[in-house]
């Protein structure tokens, strides 16, 4: 089947043309995808399948973002096979890593600035993970790591390995973290519970639990602020 390349199309309708033209904010979701689709088929063109894939999505960049490679091809979107659907995902992974190095940057002075920070990471996950932040002295960020990951509806973390990790980054404060895939933000007695058992275990080798922030893509949740640490 004959494809239909961007470098056919009238020179208005190239969108790496109107980029270098226009600048980058002229383009349209559709447009930016489409430089990334390249080539579409005899009979969609590269922005048409860009456009596809962004209906399947509610027209959503946070919802695209989501999908894995896998999920993509689910969509049985005539024209966009396993490798540009890998071309899509890494190309948002790449934005994700951005935001994350800009938040990297940053001292967390509220629970906000960690919540920010947690969203970007943890947002697009579609079962549960439970997660630490370790931060030094002037409450920057040293070192994010996931602990456990679990299904839809929950995961187990052990103490010994949190704490032997915050000794092990020298972290003088620690930021507990999970995700709720439904969107739900309250917690659970568990999720109380584990948060009083972590606080009192860190505490005896003078590490400071500052949080419990439970994040979803509908906002976060936190322990600290509802005064429940």
């Amino acid at each position: 089947m004959e494809k239909i390349t961007i470098k056919n199309w009238a020179e208005d309708d190239r969108p790496r043309e109107k980029m270098l033209a226009k600048g980058i904010e002229a383009l349209s979701n559709a447009e930016l995808l489409a430089i990334l689709i390249n080539n579409g088929t005899k009979d969609a063109s590269a922005v048409d399948l860009s456009k596809a894939l962004l209906n399947a999505c509610d027209n959503s960049i946070h919802q695209l973002s989501k999908l894995s490679v896998k999920e993509i091809l689910y969509l049985k979107i005539k024209g966009l096979g396993t490798a540009k659907a890998v071309t899509i995902v890494a190309a948002l992974e790449l934005a994700n890593r951005r935001e994350i190095e800009d938040k990297n940057k940053v001292k967390i002075t509220c629970s906000k600035d960690i919540a920010d920070f947690l969203q970007i990471k943890l947002q697009y996950l579609q079962h549960e993970v439970f997660a630490i932040v370790f931060l030094n002295n002037h409450y920057k960020v040293i070192h994010f790591e996931i602990i456990s990951e679990g299904g839809i509806t929950g995961t187990v973390a052990d103490p010994r390995i949190i704490l032997k990790k915050a000794l092990q980054y020298n972290s003088t404060s620690i930021i507990l973290t999970h995700n709720h895939p439904s969107g739900n933000l309250n917690p659970s007695l568990a999720d109380k519970e584990f948060t009083q058992t972590i606080k009192t275990a860190a505490a005896t080798v003078d590490i400071r639990l500052l949080d419990h922030i439970i994040v979803s893509d509908m906002g976060f949740f936190s322990f600290a602020d509802e005064g429940i640490l």
